[in-house]
């Protein structure tokens, strides 16, 4: 993908290296006791009140490698990209763009959706608008689902807009009121449904950004592709438990994410993409 030298996101909220605030030791009458204790040793007792109360860590800044922070200007550059195309498409709508704001993290981080570890991959919380990606994930892409490449990368995040998209549409409501209404089974259905979309979102984007900035190059749209496939639940399924269980499905098969990317892709028109009235995915 062409991305250097090209406009970053404003949108990016850098969180790497935060640890999680911790709770107060001991209560109140520790907190006064360690204090004491200190102060009769000759230390400061107010450093370690701060210290306890807030619960915070004097740790060193945080530094990336050359190669993560290589990997956040990439993802800046693609969030960039996402936000002039929905920009665009939505004033073809008639209603206006409000871009998401994604968040660099490491390990574990707190949204408004709960807490979330980065085993959990990149996700949406549409309760703050926010994409949460640890950039560790990235390099899993290529290690444990052998999808390389930087538009593999691309893919996952303009899937996660893709769901930003769905939220300002009004779907992911629609989809949240079904959920009280239906057994675990029937909603799957509909998940895998609303993760399809989302793939076909990414493919309009995709799309969009090619014919406005011509961003690809070769080989992109198959390493886009092949990251699609690389999640289905099927090839998930089959390497983490030896067995395909189909009525477990939430994301969709590897089939299914290919050909809802691809026809993102080559239609670039979002009324295209009602996978909940498709039939046969």
């Amino acid at each position: 993908m062409k991305w250097r030298g090209r406009r970053q996101s404003s949108n990016i909220e850098d969180r790497r290296g935060r640890r999680m605030p911790r709770k107060t030791v001991g209560g109140g009458l520790g907190i006064l006791l360690i204090a004491l204790v200190v102060w009769l040793l000759g230390g400061d007792p107010g450093a370690i009140l701060n210290f306890l109360q807030t619960g915070q860590q004097s740790a060193m800044t945080y530094q990336p490698s050359a190669q993560e922070d290589e990997m956040a200007q990439f993802v800046g550059v693609v969030l960039a990209d996402t936000e002039d195309v929905w920009d665009l498409l939505f004033r073809q709508m008639g209603r206006q763009y409000r871009a998401p704001k994604l968040v660099l993290y490491n390990d574990v981080v707190r949204s408004a959706c709960g807490l979330s570890q980065a085993a959990t991959g990149p996700f949406y919380c549409p309760a703050d608008e926010k994409i949460y990606i640890d950039l560790n994930f990235m390099h899993e892409l290529q290690r444990r689902f052998h999808a390389p490449g930087d538009f593999a990368v691309a893919y996952i995040i303009a899937h996660e807009v893709g769901h930003h998209v769905q939220n300002l549409l009004g779907i992911t409501d629609q989809v949240a009121t079904l959920r009280s209404q239906m057994n675990q089974r029937d909603y799957n259905k509909i998940s895998v449904r609303t993760e399809l979309q989302a793939d076909f979102l990414a493919g309009v984007w995709a799309h969009h950004a090619q014919r406005l900035k011509k961003i690809l190059e070769q080989g992109d749209l198959e390493e886009a592709l092949n990251a699609a496939s690389a999640v289905g639940d099927d090839r998930i399924q089959k390497a983490t438990q030896g067995r395909i269980v189909p009525d477990a499905f939430t994301h969709g098969s590897s089939q299914q994410r290919m050909h809802w990317f691809r026809k993102g892709f080559e239609t670039g028109d979002i009324n295209q993409g009602d996978t909940f009235n498709a039939g046969r995915l």
